[in-house]
């Protein structure tokens, strides 16, 4: 059997999600419905053994929403079977938007008069690449199955590629074609929606 992890960067899936389905995911069902897929496309690996799925996420201690979703994170999702969840935190700023045409740059809604703010995700694509490489490092895994659009990882995946790893992307269609197109497989998640829906 072939030794596989899966590595999800949770706001990427799910804001992709949410613009594509109105019921939401199923977590529990994710890693099998992605090494399925995995091992369907690469079919050399024979089983893959799933020893790991880690999940990282970042959360707004200013916003409500985001309390509950770490409760979620913490006492639901890291507590099934297999997964690891990481939490990093952001800080909301207020931040300006400015008219291209004009200029002008206004600090809140004309209508509601709330703040624009922005809250930089700090840190979880670190962290992703900074586990893949330990992991691949302790010789931890052969397939690490990527769930991520972000062409940032781009480079760190060549490297842990030119070790003899295998990265398999699993993106959303019309998404993150750099980074699919580095790794050595890729797939579409779109079709797994509806067997994931809740």
């Amino acid at each position: 059997m072939t030794a596989a992890r899966i590595f999800i960067d949770y706001w990427n899936f799910q804001l992709q999600w949410n613009r594509r389905s109105q019921k939401g995911c199923d977590w529990s069902k994710l890693p099998n419905a992605l090494v399925a897929s995995a091992a369907a496309i690469a079919p050399q690996f024979g089983s893959l053994r799933l020893d790991d799925i880690r999940v990282y996420a970042s959360v707004n201690a200013d916003r409500p929403n985001d309390g509950k979703l770490r409760n979620w994170l913490e006492t639901f999702l890291d507590r099934q079977p297999g997964f690891r969840v990481f939490i990093r935190e952001r800080k909301s700023r207020v931040q300006p938007i400015r008219c291209r045409e004009c200029g002008l740059e206004t600090h809140e809604c004309p209508h509601c008069h709330a703040k624009f703010e922005r809250a930089a995700e700090k840190g979880v694509d670190a962290a992703i690449l900074t586990d893949m490489f330990s992991l691949a490092w302790e010789q931890a895994y052969e397939v690490a199955i990527l769930v991520s659009s972000d062409a940032d990882m781009v480079p760190a995946v060549e490297k842990i590629q030119d070790k003899g790893l295998k990265v398999i992307n699993a993106t959303w269609s019309g998404w993150g074609h750099q980074l699919a197109k580095t790794c050595w497989a890729s797939f579409d998640i779109d079709p797994l929606i509806i067997q994931l829906s809740r």
